[in-house]
C-alpha cells in the first residue's frame, strides 16, 4: 500500500487507514486480529480508534493486538478525545490529559502517535482545549495531534492559534464524513484543511455502506439499515437523489470491471487534500474486499462524471 505525508507533517501513513468503531460490539477479538493482520500485510500502517468506542474495548483489544500480533512499531497508532461516556463534550484540560492517560493504559503504550480532538466543546476555551494538545506532544505521550468533527473556520483557528506562538503542537489532521454522498465538507473544511496543512482522515468513505450498492434492491437482512442501533445512521443516505449516485458508481464499475466499492473509495482516497480515508469493516472478508481497491485508479473521464452526478453546489442542488 502505497504512504502519504499527513498534511505537511513529516507524518508518513497508509493511503487507507483502518477504523476500528466496530471493535468489542459487532467485531470480536478474534475478528479484530484477522483484520489487523490482512491490514498490516497489504502494507496499511493507520490504525484510528478513539476512547469512547465500545466503551474502551475497541482500545483494549487494540492493546492485546499490538502486544500479541502485530508489531507495534510498524503501525501509525491514533485515538480520540473529548466525549465523555455519557455523551457529554468535555475540551477542557483537566478532562482531555486523563483520557489519554486512560487511552495509553487500556493499549498498554506509552504515547500515540496521533491524537486528535474527537469533537469541538463550545463551553470551553479553545485555547484551553488546544493547550492540552501542547501537554500531550511535549511529555511525549503523543506525537502529533488532529481534530475531528470541526467546521471549517473550527479548524482554521485552531491552526493559526498553534501557529501563532513558536513550540506549540501544530495541527496535522483533520477527520470528518467526506464521501460522494456526502461533500458538505468541499465547501468550507476542505479549503482551511488546506490552508492549516492538516491532512484529511475521511470517515464512512462508502457512505455508511450505501456505495457498495447493497441497498439497491432493499434492506438486506444482516445489514446496517437492517439493525435497530443503524437504522437511523444509514437512513439518510436511501433517499432518490444518493440512489442516483449510487447508480452512477454501479455503472462505471461495470465499465471498469470493479466493485462499485472500489470506485467510491478510489474516488475520495484521491481527492485533493486526503491522506487516508478511515474504513472500517465488521469482518475480515469484508476487510479483503476493501483492500483489494487498493491499485484501482479512476480514469480522468469517470472521475469528472462522478464529480459532477454527485455536486454539492447551489447550481445542482
Amino acid at each position: 500500500m502505497k504512504e502519504r505525508h499527513l498534511g505537511r507533517s513529516g507524518l508518513l501513513v497508509s493511503r487507507l487507514g483502518l477504523g476500528t468503531m466496530t471493535w468489542g460490539q459487532d467485531t470480536g477479538p478474534d475478528e479484530a486480529a484477522a483484520q489487523i493482520v490482512a491490514f498490516a500485510e497489504s502494507g496499511g500502517t493507520l490504525v484510528d480508534t478513539a476512547d469512547v468506542y465500545s466503551d474502551g474495548d475497541s482500545e483494549r483489544i487494540l492493546g492485546a493486538l499490538l502486544r500479541e500480533v502485530v508489531d507495534r512499531d510498524g503501525l501509525v497508532i491514533a485515538t480520540k478525545a473529548a466525549i465523555r461516556p455519557n455523551g457529554r463534550y468535555d475540551g477542557s484540560r483537566r478532562h482531555l490529559l486523563r483520557a489519554l492517560d486512560a487511552s495509553l493504559d487500556r493499549m498498554d503504550l506509552d504515547h500515540v502517535d496521533l491524537w486528535q480532538l474527537h469533537v469541538y466543546d463550545p463551553a470551553t476555551p479553545l485555547e484551553e482545549t488546544l493547550s492540552a494538545l501542547d501537554e500531550a506532544v511535549a511529555s511525549g505521550r503523543a506525537r502529533y495531534v488532529g481534530v475531528s468533527n470541526y467546521a471549517g473556520w473550527q479548524v482554521s483557528k485552531a491552526a493559526a492559534w498553534q501557529r501563532a506562538w513558536p513550540g506549540r503542537a501544530p495541527i496535522v489532521s483533520a477527520q470528518l464524513e467526506y464521501s460522494l454522498l456526502s461533500r458538505d465538507i468541499e465547501r468550507e473544511v476542505v479549503p482551511a484543511a488546506l490552508d492549516a496543512g492538516a491532512g484529511l482522515l475521511p470517515f464512512s468513505p462508502l457512505g455508511r455502506g450505501v456505495l457498495t450498492g447493497k441497498y439497491r434492491t432493499g434492506i438486506p437482512a444482516g445489514s446496517r439499515a437492517a439493525a435497530p442501533r443503524f437504522a437511523d445512521f444509514v437512513q439518510p443516505y436511501l433517499d432518490e437523489e444518493c440512489a442516483r449516485i449510487v447508480e452512477s458508481v454501479v455503472t462505471a464499475a461495470e465499465g471498469l470491471g470493479v466493485s462499485p466499492l472500489s470506485v467510491a473509495l478510489a474516488w475520495v482516497r484521491d481527492r485533493p487534500g486526503v491522506a487516508a480515508p478511515i474504513v472500517g469493516a465488521r469482518t475480515a472478508a469484508q476487510l479483503e474486499a476493501i483492500l483489494d481497491s487498493e491499485d484501482l485508479t479512476l480514469p480522468n473521464e469517470i472521475r469528472a462524471a462522478l464529480d459532477d452526478v454527485s455536486d454539492m453546489s447551489p447550481a445542482h442542488q
